[in-house]
């Protein structure tokens, strides 16, 4: 497809597992997407949350071809970083942006108005 990164937003893989709008886009962007564990535990918890197994969905992921990033140190700078009491970004969302300006990647979510309050991250929103 391009040679971009793409970093997944929790958004735009819970939209993938439910079948949502912009999942089609979602889709062709696993081979070799990049994802914070911080995004993972969010998929896990709201997916759970609405009594799905996710029993192994991580492996299930990876086999797609998703890489998941640890949360480190630095990440937790970068993602303090990123918080604003205006943008109302929510942990999660701060780390999708962190991880996708560290590898110069773009971030990938439902979230359009991420446009807007991160200007200097390239952002798809896929609906």
């Amino acid at each position: 497809m391009t040679d971009r990164t793409f970093v997944l937003d929790a958004s735009a893989v819970l939209a993938l597992l439910q079948g949502e709008t912009g999942a089609g886009q979602v889709e062709p962007l696993l081979d070799g997407a990049l994802m914070s564990c911080v995004n993972l535990s969010e998929v896990l918890q709201k997916a759970e949350q609405h009594d799905v197994d996710t029993e192994g969905l991580e492996y299930d992921l990876q086999a797609l071809g998703v890489d998941f990033r640890g949360f480190e140190v630095p990440d937790a700078r970068a993602t303090a970083g990123r918080w604003a009491p205006t943008t109302g970004l929510s942990l999660g969302d701060r780390a999708c942006l962190a991880l996708a300006a560290t590898v110069d990647g773009t971030a990938v979510t439902i979230e359009r108005g991420w446009i807007a309050v991160a200007p200097h991250v390239s952002i798809a929103a896929i609906r």
